[in-house]
């Protein structure tokens, strides 16, 4: 009987033990992660930071949806266009939720998602580009239909909101632009649901209970954005474009060479952070610098400076986009930095390589150079026409043959001439009566 109780107790300790042992060695199911990217306000360089570094944490957790908490009245469109890219793009389950409203520039970044979710008293829409051409509301409405057909929405829809000439049966006459309210969004397609709040986004999806971490703009990307603003960069190219030509002309004093590099790095910064940047343009700047500096220390006749200044403009124009507006924003730096300049060209000291840039030697009258030889002497003095003058051919004047004009009329070979006038190189001859 004691033998029967001891081995009953032995079996309930060992299953007991076994249990507990499994339990710890079984895997914990991973907590479902989604991030929540919060843009408010307008869409420029800073929120195209803020979602890089959003959908990089997102692709690096594996997380189960990334959303984009949305409120604005729009922005730049390349900003936009690159926020759109990114979300187009991403291996992941994209939702937008329009807090309040997502126009113009909004409107694009909206309809990228997989999905979309729109507070109520929302709107989607209203995307007219300012200024309003043919040529900009033609690429944009390209541009908001493509987006539409790849996340699988009307691209009539998009087209109406970009082109008001279109309008959209029952929601907007031609003429009108097109603005979705909420429960217009969910009637034609372009939102999944009404949701007062993200918890209710989260229920709608199936990700009630998981865990949301949330990224909204900081500090650093409010300086991104002042980096990635077209007119900034446009005065940054300047800087860098005035230090390069300041660094030519004086060679060795490194203020404009430290001013240009900053004012480079500054212009690149702005493209890394907001994770556009490329290793090409850097490396196409860096040998641009390198070719220039050494044109100053090698003998040569500037050629290592002109592929240098080439490598620089190069890495400029793909930094920004390489298309004609890149090109417009380079003509405009480079037209700004050659006029101040030449305000400077005089208080700058002058180096070697500009020296073998610039012909400094002038032939002047001082040193006994004439641009044509004097002929005044001959004014007033007679010879005879050595050859039919019919006006232009030659006499002999004081026995020196010369090139002569008459005043108009022929003069037959031998006439007696006397030179009435002296202009340059130009002897005026008429008849003696």
């Amino acid at each position: 009987m004691y033998r029967n109780r001891l081995l009953a107790v032995a079996i309930v300790f060992f299953v007991s033990f076994f249990r507990f042992a499994s339990a710890d060695l079984a895997p914990q199911a991973e907590k479902t992660t989604v991030v929540n990217v919060i843009v408010r306000g307008e869409i420029d360089g800073g929120q195209v930071a803020l979602v890089h570094r959003a959908m990089e944490k997102a692709i690096e957790s594996k997380a189960a949806a990334f959303i984009v908490e949305i409120d604005t009245f729009g922005g730049l469109v390349d900003a936009a266009v690159q926020i759109r890219d990114m979300v187009a793009d991403a291996p992941l389950n994209t939702i937008c939720f329009v807090k309040n409203r997502a126009w113009s520039a909004g409107a694009l970044i909206a309809i990228a998602h997989r999905h979309i979710a729109i507070a109520p008293g929302g709107s989607i829409g209203a995307a007219e580009p300012i200024p309003t051409t043919e040529k900009t509301v033609a690429a944009l409405k390209a541009e908001f239909a493509a987006t539409a057909n790849k996340s699988g929405r009307d691209p009539r829809v998009a087209e109406a909101m970009v082109d008001k000439s279109l309008g959209y049966p029952g929601y907007a006459a031609p003429g009108q632009i097109l603005a979705l309210t909420d429960y217009q969004a969910v009637k034609v397609g372009y939102a999944d649901v009404v949701a007062p709040d993200l918890e209710a986004v989260l229920a709608h999806f199936a990700l009630a209970g998981a865990e949301v971490v949330t990224f909204s703009q900081t500090w650093q990307d409010k300086i991104v954005g002042f980096l990635a603003n077209p007119t900034v960069r446009s005065i940054l190219l300047t800087i860098a474009f005035l230090a390069i030509l300041a660094e030519i002309k004086t060679a060795g004093l490194g203020v404009a060479a430290l001013t240009g590099l900053a004012a480079a790095a500054l212009f690149f910064a702005g493209q890394w952070l907001t994770g556009l940047g490329n290793w090409l343009e850097i490396l196409l700047f860096l040998a641009g610098v390198g070719f220039i500096v050494a044109e100053m220390f090698i003998p040569g006749t500037g050629v290592l400076a002109f592929i240098g200044i080439i490598c620089i403009l190069g890495s400029f124009f793909l930094s920004l986009g390489a298309n004609l507006a890149a090109l417009n924003v380079l003509a405009v730096s480079l037209i700004a930095a050659f006029a101040i300049f030449l305000l400077l060209v005089r208080r700058l000291p002058s180096s070697r390589l500009w020296s073998r840039l610039i012909l400094k030697d002038a032939e002047t009258t001082q040193a006994g150079f004439v641009s044509a030889q004097d002929y005044s002497e001959y004014l007033g003095k007679e010879g005879v026409a050595k050859t039919m003058l019919r006006p232009a051919g030659v006499a002999e004047i004081g026995g020196i043959q010369l090139d002569v004009v008459s005043e108009g009329q022929f003069v037959p070979q031998g006439t007696k001439i006397k030179v009435v006038s002296v202009s340059g190189s130009r002897i005026v001859v008429r008849p003696v009566v």
